[in-house]
């Protein structure tokens, strides 16, 4: 799941090299990203920040300015297409006690996009996933008993872009900058 680059140690008189905690995601606009944010509510006590609801496409960790540099230049050559999601069940993985907010019928372009991202990102070093790809927005970490359940209302989504987002440790907690958003 690492990149084959190596961090590259600092020498004396010379600065560590800056590491940059990225993942590639779709980013939801303002009307989709309240719709979840309400949805977590209603099953959350301690909900993730609503500004930081997304659904994640590739988890890349930590990565060096090459393997960044990398990443921007491969997206570039993801091919996808527009789709409609439809946010419709609550799930949960209990041993990670994660509770989230995803799809019974992942589109088959979702799918696609993330096949072509993986292939694109071997170019940068980064290994084929080996886990099932589960489409899913985290709606609470430390869930005690996370909810499986259908959702009141359905959530429409209607994708027509990706992005590339560096996840940076705030004193109030973590914040997600998008770097660079690519349309499908």
């Amino acid at each position: 799941m690492e990149t084959a680059n190596p961090a590259k140690p600092a020498v004396q008189g010379e600065q560590a090299e800056q590491k940059h905690r990225l993942f590639f995601a779709l980013w939801p606009d303002d009307t989709v990203r309240a719709q979840i944010a309400a949805a977590a509510h209603a099953v959350c006590k301690r909900p993730v920040a609503e500004a930081n609801l997304h659904l994640t496409l590739r988890f890349l960790g930590m990565q060096d300015e090459a393997a960044l540099q990398c990443f921007r230049d491969v997206a570039g050559q993801v091919q996808g297409e527009p789709f409609g999601l439809v946010l419709d069940r609550y799930g949960g993985f209990e041993r990670k006690r994660i509770q989230w907010l995803g799809t019974s019928a992942p589109p088959a372009a979702l799918s696609g996009l993330v096949s072509s991202l993986n292939r694109a990102l071997e170019a940068c070093g980064i290994e084929a996933e080996t886990r099932p790809f589960v489409p899913h927005v985290t709606l609470s970490r430390k869930a005690k008993k996370p909810v499986t359940a259908a959702i009141p209302e359905v959530i429409r989504w209607a994708v027509d872009d990706f992005v590339l987002v560096e996840s940076v440790s705030t004193p109030d907690g973590v914040r997600y900058v998008i770097l660079e958003r690519w349309a499908l």
